[in-house]
């Protein structure tokens, strides 16, 4: 399951990615907070995480902030994940970047899970790893005009009418 932090991290970048397209660099992280409705100090210790693997650069001073390391279209989600969450994998037997025996196993050559959990594993990472902060954030706008629309016919009342 995707924990929290990886979904801030994930909202957190696309926030960074829009704001690389609008060329608008650097954004203050109560800026981000804000625009994401995620926890200030929760979001700090996630980018400082980001940062030390190489997906974000921080500034100091007046204007300073945080803004991508690279281009949207070279960073995937798995690897926004991987950083935040680690493995991509269910169990350790089926992880590539830190494999390893379950700590129920018995015998790691006659598991029958293995198999199924590579397949697991190896679907998860065919998506995450070709779907990049560029489509993302196309997502993203391609949702916001409907979201905006239907909370608009909410308030209205129009979503409730009967036919």
């Amino acid at each position: 399951m995707l924990s929290s932090r990886a979904k801030y991290a994930l909202r957190a970048c696309g926030f960074l990615a829009e704001r690389q397209r609008e060329q608008q660099e650097w954004a203050l992280s109560p800026e981000i907070a804000e625009a994401e409705d995620i926890p200030r100090k929760f979001l700090e210790a996630i980018l400082v995480e980001l940062r030390d693997g190489g997906i974000v650069e921080s500034r100091r001073g007046r204007y300073g902030g945080y803004r991508l390391a690279g281009p949207a279209d070279r960073v995937a989600a798995s690897d926004i994940i991987r950083i935040v969450d680690g493995p991509l994998a269910l169990a350790p037997c089926a992880s590539k970047t830190q494999f390893g025996p379950c700590s129920d196993c018995l015998d790691l050559r006659l598991c029958a899970l293995q198999p199924m959990l590579r397949k697991a594993r190896d679907a998860v990472a065919g998506v995450l790893d070709g779907y990049m902060l560029s489509q993302l954030i196309r997502d993203r706008r391609a949702r916001r005009p409907r979201a905006a629309r239907s909370r608009r016919q909410h308030a209205k009342g129009e979503a409730f009418r009967s036919k």
